[in-house]
């Protein structure tokens, strides 16, 4: 059966893996990757699939109706999958207004034109941290899709505010509609500047390790594969108007994790550097993903002591990828976020 399928933000980290992972299993389907470059979005990551006759780039952003209806005009799409999304906490308390015009402003703007050109599924790429945190002393509780909403920054609002106007376009409109609520996503292809592509970078370049606060967070971990697995089971058979969590059960502390990256590249724990807790700072997330076990029959295949290797690995084999990123824009962000040269 020949499909089209819109991936948003398919030049980031879990976009551009999703790419990849449709584009190796459906020999007949068209992808199509919209993506608005942002310091995020890396067009190198793309690079081996550009001359792939299944697949096409367009550099647009999704706040741009005309461009957006241009798109949708020329390619029919029966399926779009919204990974496009200012993603970084700590960006957000910094300039929460570009996070509500991408993450709310061009969700509706993805959802219009689906309405006009009547597609067949849209599926919005969300989060965990729209459910708030949970107490570190209750190992006992989970996040289920019945967990109401309570954001902490800037960006879970903007994310929470997207998943209720995706469920609004179905229950008003009809849109055919599925939301999915991931944990920590890592793997192949992360921008460094988040905890663990950040620690892999500076620990290979013998640079201070920043842990916010004592590191204590716990996050649980989903190797990227996994959920670009989970995601291509709910667009194919997922129940339109449902919410899935996504978790990989894979829950560590932020301090375990650089640990572990320190021990497997054999750098020093003296390279770990303590700074200033971020504002609003979540403490524990964790996800039950009963729901998409049972409905749907996923279960995260990669625990995190393989996973990790993996990861690092990459990184160790993909230096000029890395490299580019860390002399740019990126560099002097990151200098002056943590204050750390």
């Amino acid at each position: 059966m020949y499909m089209t399928i819109i991936v948003t933000g398919g030049a980031g980290f879990i976009g551009s893996n999703f790419v990849f992972y449709m584009l190796k299993k459906y020999s007949n389907y068209r992808i199509v990757c919209m993506d608005k470059l942002t310091y995020a979005g890396n067009l190198s990551t793309l690079e081996s699939i550009m001359d792939n006759k299944n697949f096409r780039f367009v550099k647009a952003d999704i706040c741009d109706r005309s461009a957006v209806y241009k798109l949708f005009e020329e390619e029919k799409p029966d399926i779009v999958v919204n990974f496009a999304a200012e993603s970084h906490v700590d960006r957000s308390i910094d300039n929460p207004q570009i996070f509500l015009q991408t993450n709310i402003i061009g969700t509706a703007t993805l959802m219009d034109a689906c309405r006009k050109h009547g597609i067949k599924r849209y599926h919005q790429v969300s989060t965990d941290e729209v459910y708030g945190d949970l107490p570190l002393e209750r190992p006992d509780l989970f996040f289920t899709e019945k967990t109401p909403l309570h954001t902490s920054s800037p960006y879970s609002s903007s994310k929470a505010g997207a998943d209720l106007l995706v469920l609004s376009y179905y229950r008003t409109y009809g849109l055919p509609v599925t939301v999915s609520r991931c944990s920590n996503n890592y793997g192949p292809y992360h921008f460094p500047e988040k905890l663990i592509p950040l620690t892999i970078v500076n620990a290979l370049n013998d640079k201070p390790l920043p842990v916010y606060g004592k590191g204590l967070n716990v996050r649980d971990w989903l190797y990227v594969e996994d959920h670009c697995k989970a995601i291509d089971l709910i667009i194919h058979k997922g129940k339109v108007g449902e919410i899935y969590n996504i978790g990989g059960h894979n829950e560590m502390r932020n301090i375990d994790i650089v640990k572990i990256i320190c021990k497997e590249l054999n750098k020093p724990e003296s390279l770990i550097t303590y700074v200033t807790d971020r504002k609003g700072h979540d403490m524990r997330y964790a996800i039950d993903p009963t729901k998409i076990h049972s409905e749907l029959g996923w279960f995260p295949e990669t625990k995190f002591e393989q996973g990790i290797k993996k990861t690092i690995k990459w990184y160790l084999d993909n230096h000029q990828w890395w490299e580019n990123i860390i002399s740019g824009e990126y560099k002097s962000y990151y200098e002056k976020k943590f204050n750390i040269k």
